[in-house]
C-alpha cells in the first residue's frame, strides 16, 4: 500500500504542490517579520545614504510629513507618486513616518493657513516644530530633519572686531560660503560678537568661535573672554601661524603651549599638493571622529601641546606628519613649500621636531555641575571658504560644533552627492554598437540557426 502510495504519479504531484504552497507560505511569513533588500543600482538610488539612516534613528517619536499636491502637475505629471516613492526609502527605516496628502484645489484653506506657496510642497513635523521644504531629495529632507532633531535652539557667535575670520562671510579668508551655510542648513543660529560694544559673552550663547585676529585684542576684551571660559563656556579656538594678539591670556589660561613654526608633512609633497599642507589621516577615538575616515587638508598648521592639568581632559582629535616635522622656519617659504632658494625643505635634527604631530585637540572639565568643551585647531584655513572644499574638512567641522553644543548623537557624515550616472559615448563608439547590436548580432543569432538547423536535417 505504502510503495503504492509513492508510485502513484497523481500522489507525487499533490506532495509536491503541497511542499511548494508551504515553502511559498513559510518564505512569505519570514519577509513579512524580517526584510530584507539589496540596492544593486549604480548610485544605490533606492537606498539612503548612511547619514540619513542615523539621522533617522535618532528621531524618538512619531514623525509626520505633509504634502500639498494636486492630483497631477502640469511638469512633473503624477507628483504624488514620485513623493510617495521618495518617502517610502525613509519609511524602510522609521515605521512610524506617517504621509498625508492635501489637495490645494479640494481644501484652499488649509492650504492658506499652512503658508504654502509651491504645489509639492511638504510640511515636516517632529517634536512640535516643523520644516517647509520646496524640493524632493534626500540632501534637503536630510537637512531638514537634522535642523528638528536638535534639542534645543543654538547660538554660534564668532568674534570680530579684529579682522577675523567671519562665519557668515564670502571672502576667500572667511568661513560663511561652505561651513557656515552648513551650519545654518542643520539649525543653527549664527550672530557676530563686537567685546568693545558688547558687555559680556551673552549667556545664551552655545558656542563662541575666535579665528586668528589681524590686530591687538584690548585687554577688557580679553577679560571677557576669560570670564567666558571660567563661567564653562564652550569655546571653537582656530589658530593660525603668528602672533596671537593679546590671546596670549587664554592659551595660559588653558595651559596651552604653542611653539612657533609650521608643519611639513612629506605625505601632501606625494599627493602633488605643497608640503606645507598637512593631512589628516589618522583621528584618535573621541566622538567627534567616530566613524570618521575622510582625508582632511590643513594649510600650513601649526602644531598644538599643552601642560598637564587635574581639571582638564585632553583628546587629540587630528594627527598629522607621521613622517614629517615642525619646522621653525616659517620665513621665506613660497605657497608650493619651497625655501627661498627653490629647493624642498629637508629635516633638520637639530632645529626641526619630529612628527607625528597633534593638529587639532578637544578639551573637557566639569565647571558648575555643568561640562564645560572646548576645541582648539592649529589652523582656521582649513574651513575658510577657499578651502574648506578639500575633503572631509566640512564635515569636520560640523562634528566638532555638534560635539560642543552637546549634540553628539547628530554628529555623523553629510549626505554625499550622487554620482554622475551619464554615459557619453563619441562618434566611433556610437557607431560600433549600433553596427554590433543592429548588423552583427542579428546576422551571429542567424549563423548559430543554420548550423543547428543542418546538423539537424543530416542527422
Amino acid at each position: 500500500m505504502l510503495r503504492k502510495f509513492f508510485t502513484s504519479l497523481s500522489l507525487r504531484n499533490l506532495i509536491f504542490v503541497g511542499l511548494l504552497l508551504a515553502t511559498a507560505i513559510g518564505l512569505g511569513y519570514l519577509a513579512n517579520r524580517h526584510h530584507l533588500q539589496r540596492d544593486i543600482t549604480l548610485n544605490a538610488s533606492n537606498s539612503l545614504e548612511p547619514a540619513s539612516v542615523s539621522i533617522l534613528g535618532q528621531l524618538d517619536g512619531a514623525l509626520t510629513i505633509t504634502v500639498y499636491a494636486t492630483e497631477q502637475d502640469a511638469k512633473l505629471g503624477d507628483i504624488r507618486k514620485l513623493i510617495r516613492e521618495f518617502v517610502s526609502l525613509y519609511q524602510r527605516h522609521k515605521s512610524d513616518l506617517k504621509l498625508v496628502f492635501i489637495n490645494p484645489e479640494k481644501e484652499p484653506e488649509k492650504t492658506r493657513a499652512a503658508r504654502i506657496q509651491l504645489n509639492g510642497e511638504m510640511v515636516v513635523e517632529y517634536a512640535g516644530r516643523n520644516e517647509h521644504l520646496t524640493q524632493i531629495n534626500e540632501q534637503s529632507l536630510t537637512s531638514a530633519l537634522l535642523r528638528l532633531a536638535h534639542s534645543r535652539e543654538q547660538t554660534v557667535m564668532y568674534l570680530i572686531g579684529h579682522g577675523e575670520r567671519k562665519l557668515d562671510g564670502i571672502a576667500n579668508q572667511d568661513m560663511g560660503v561652505l561651513f557656515g551655510a552648513k551650519l545654518k542648513q542643520n539649525g543653527f543660529k549664527i550672530n557676530s560678537l563686537n567685546l568693545t560694544i558688547a558687555q559680556d559673552v551673552p549667556r545664551n550663547v552655545s558656542v563662541l568661535v575666535i579665528t586668528q585676529p589681524q590686530l591687538d585684542l584690548m585687554p577688557g576684551e580679553v577679560d571677557k573672554l576669560l570670564h567666558y571660559v571660567e563661567r564653562g563656556g564652550n569655546l571653537l579656538w582656530l589658530l593660525d601661524t603668528g602672533p596671537l594678539h593679546g590671546l596670549e591670556r587664554l592659551a595660559d589660561k588653558l595651559n596651552l603651549v604653542l611653539p612657533p613654526g609650521i608643519v611639513i608633512d612629506p605625505a601632501a609633497a606625494e599627493m602633488n599638493a605643497p608640503a606645507t599642507w598637512s593631512l589628516g589621516t589618522s583621528y584618535p577615538p573621541h566622538a567627534i571622529t567616530n566613524g570618521f575616515n575622510l582625508i582632511t587638508a590643513f594649510q600650513s598648521a601649526r602644531p598644538l601641546e599643552w601642560d598637564e592639568a587635574p581639571e582638564w581632559q585632553h583628546h587629540v582629535l587630528v594627527e598629522a606628519a607621521a613622517r614629517g616635522w615642525v619646522s621653525p622656519q616659517t620665513k621665506g617659504l613660497d605657497a608650493s613649500g619651497l625655501n627661498s632658494n627653490g629647493r624642498p625643505l629637508k629635516f633638520d635634527k637639530q632645529h626641526d621636531t619630529k612628527g607625528p604631530v597633534a593638529i587639532a585637540l578637544a578639551m573637557q572639565r566639569n565647571i558648575n555641575d555643568t561640562e564645560q568643551r572646548l576645541v582648539v585647531v592649529g589652523n582656521g584655513a582649513f574651513l575658510a571658504n577657499s578651502f574648506a572644499g578639500n575633503g572631509g574638512n566640512v564635515d569636520l567641522g560640523v562634528n566638532m560644533i555638534n560635539w560642543l553644543t552637546g549634540e553628539e548623537h547628530l554628529i555623523t557624515l553629510q549626505p554625499r552627492a550622487a554620482k554622475d550616472s551619464n554615459l557619453v559615448l563619441n562618434k566611433t563608439q556610437l557607431t560600433v554598437i549600433s553596427v554590433g547590436f543592429l548588423i552583427a548580432l542579428p546576422l551571429l543569432l542567424a549563423l548559430v540557426g543554420g548550423v543547428i538547423w543542418w546538423k539537424r536535417r543530416r542527422a
